[in-house]
């Protein structure tokens, strides 16, 4: 999995997040060839993946792309063998969008399974997965943020990325589509985000990620700047 370069002191500064987009657009596909972005995919997506790009695999879940458990694994199957697994930087298992303990029960029988095709499994953090025993941390590799906007950007969500990091987990957030919203994942600790941000008016919005990205390299957020 790509890493940031820089180290997190113990000032809490934060590196730059990778960010995950749909691959909209010839020049939004350029640039996840440069490595500049990654590409999110979901079994209802159906863009081809830019060569050489890392990848991660959504479920579906939240909104209407969940195509049922076993489509849905044939599909992340698929995909890996497509585009293999060493790019692949993650695949979330299946969960209940804003149901933590739902979420678990739904996820856990497929934790294994995902890894079983040599990638890494995230699973997805709701509204209340801060109480004990909500996340499998010794089933994991990452730790994907979900759950309500309140949620994912409360102190609460922060510490769960603490604790991730602290595992030696990658944390992800998803639904990341400003830049205050960048730069609270950065101050999160998080090394990947995504958003659709790219998805409506890419040549616009394409230079405007770009510039966020570059600041999140060259003024790392702090949280305390946030709250």
């Amino acid at each position: 999995m790509p890493v940031c370069p820089r180290t997190l002191p113990s000032s809490g500064l934060v590196c730059a997040v990778l960010y995950l987009a749909t691959p909209s657009g010839p020049e939004v596909r350029t640039a996840m060839q440069a490595g500049l972005l990654g590409c999110m995919t979901t079994p209802a997506q159906g863009n081809l993946i830019p060569r050489g790009t890392h990848y991660a695999c959504d479920n579906g879940k939240f909104g209407k792309g969940w195509p049922g458990a076993d489509a849905w694994f044939a599909w992340l199957r698929a995909t890996v063998q497509r585009y293999g697994p060493d790019l692949c930087l993650w695949a979330v298992a299946p969960d209940v969008p804003i149901d933590a303990a739902a979420t678990l029960v739904e996820s856990l029988p497929w934790l294994g399974r995902i890894r079983s095709l040599g990638i890494p499994v995230a699973f997805a953090a709701q509204d209340g997965s801060e109480h004990d025993g909500l996340i499998p941390w010794d089933g994991i590799d990452v730790l994907f943020l979900a759950g309500s906007t309140e949620w994912k950007t409360s102190p609460a969500a922060h510490r769960l990325a603490q604790q991730a990091r602290d595992r030696g987990l990658a944390v992800h957030m998803g639904r990341v589509n400003s830049r205050r919203r960048l730069r609270i994942a950065q101050a999160f600790g998080c090394t990947t985000a995504d958003g659709t941000y790219l998805a409506f008016g890419p040549d616009t919005n394409l230079p405007r990620l770009l510039a966020w990205m570059n600041e999140l390299h060259t003024t790392p957020t702090l949280f305390g700047d946030l709250t």
